[in-house]
């Protein structure tokens, strides 16, 4: 099993940015899948989630400003992050649990830098 996340970076105040998570060696279709931030010196914080029926929630701090979809056919998760905030700056990492709750993975983490 491998995840892989890409598009992280540096984006000025109210900029945008798309962060993707890939999967393989699963069965994509069956997980549920959670994004999650944690900035420096701060605990890890639940971004939203997207279950394998394609619904919603997002935490009330990114309500508005960001939209995690999904592609089964690529196996890939997105985090759409727009009018991005300084405080927005954190570690971005996917949680992929399966629809049991059986198996778990982690993506390796992606840095995002909200910064003039």
């Amino acid at each position: 099993v491998q995840l892989v996340e890409s598009g992280g970076g540096l984006v000025q105040p109210g900029g945008s940015l798309r962060v993707s998570c890939a999967a393989s060696g699963i069965d994509f279709n069956m997980y549920n899948i959670n994004w999650y931030r944690q900035a420096p010196g701060k605990g890890r914080e639940l971004v939203g989630n997207i279950n394998r029926y394609g619904r919603t929630n997002y935490a009330d701090s990114v309500k508005g400003r960001f939209t995690i979809s999904r592609d089964n056919a690529k196996s890939t998760v997105y985090l759409q992050m727009n009018n991005l905030k300084p405080e927005d700056t954190a570690v971005y990492s996917c949680n992929l649990v399966n629809w049991n709750g059986a198996y778990e993975y982690w993506g390796q983490g992606t840095q995002v830098t909200v910064s003039s």
